[in-house]
């Protein structure tokens, strides 16, 4: 039976442009309901210009908190009242928390890239993995990896005009924790065959290999691949990506972004409600989508 909006429902959102195509909606109303929390979530297409105001809004309207999506991940830093320890290190948010009209910022897209690997069996606490692009997703990946215990981080991505910058990022990270962290071009592929031979886990954190390319993989080399090491994509469409097809076919543990997905909702919604999203059941609704 489906809960009946009340005067007492309290709304969560997402401010996204565009947002029409999320299904955080699904996700998080589905555990609204299975937890009988009287609220809903829905999807808001937000312009930059009104990024400040919407914020505003969560206030006036006492949200329970929202979560962002591009544009607005970096845009919204300064405009919070505080932000954790993961979000001030990447510089970016993804999941803001109203506390009684403080807004607090967080980022949990690394929170759920490490809570997938534990679906593999995979444990890279200690240990050495080497990550493709150094985008958003790439910076939180990194930054949660090196707050965990990761011990050396081999990032590689096009040496083009963000490369002086993505540079810097990494050192302010390698700086707060204690991960060491390399950058170097990705076209070096003495580089790249040195790095991944020592570690344990590669990472996609690019697009290349999302549809209509899915053919095309960021590994140009596919003989770097064995079965030890193992290889996670943050595409989920498709769910299967060349790179993890050529990774699968040498016997490695692989997986997509979905888990990643799933998982850094999970930690939104817990941080919104104080209750766990029941996963399992959310797992099954995306994996159906």
């Amino acid at each position: 039976m489906k809960q009946m909006i009340t005067g007492h429902t309290r709304l969560a959102a997402l401010f996204a442009k565009p947002a029409k195509h999320s299904i955080s909606p699904a996700m998080h109303n589905l555990s609204f309901e299975e937890q009988g929390i009287d609220a809903v979530y829905l999807a808001f297409d937000v312009e930059p210009d009104d990024l400040a105001a919407s914020i505003q809004s969560i206030r006036q309207l006492d949200l329970l908190g929202v979560n962002l999506s591009m544009p607005h991940k970096m845009a919204a830093v300064p405009l919070m009242d505080e932000c954790s320890p993961a979000a001030e290190l990447i510089g970016a948010i993804n999941t803001i928390v109203n506390q009684e009209g403080r807004l607090i910022g967080h980022n949990t897209d690394g929170i759920g890239f490490m809570r997938a690997l534990e679906d593999i069996q995979v444990s890279i606490i200690g240990d050495t993995m080497t990550v493709i692009g150094a985008g958003g997703a790439a910076t939180a990946i990194i930054s949660q990896a090196a707050l965990d215990g990761v011990k050396t981080i081999h990032v590689f991505n096009r040496k083009d005009e963000f490369y002086p910058i993505i540079q810097d990022k990494l050192t302010q990270i390698a700086e707060k924790t204690a991960c060491e962290i390399t950058l170097a071009d990705l076209e070096d592929q003495t580089a790249l065959k040195s790095a991944i031979d020592q570690s344990s886990l590669l990472v996609n954190a690019t697009g290349v290999g999302m549809k209509p390319n899915d053919t095309v993989s960021p590994l140009k080399n596919k003989t770097l691949l064995r079965e030890s090491l193992s290889v996670y994509d943050v595409i989920y469409n498709p769910r299967e990506t060349q790179l993890l097809k050529d990774a699968k076919a040498v016997g490695a543990k692989t997986a997509n972004g979905l888990s990643m997905l799933l998982y850094q909702g999970a930690a939104a919604f817990k941080l919104w409600t104080g209750q766990e999203m029941p996963v399992e059941k959310v797992k099954a609704l995306i994996e159906s989508m």
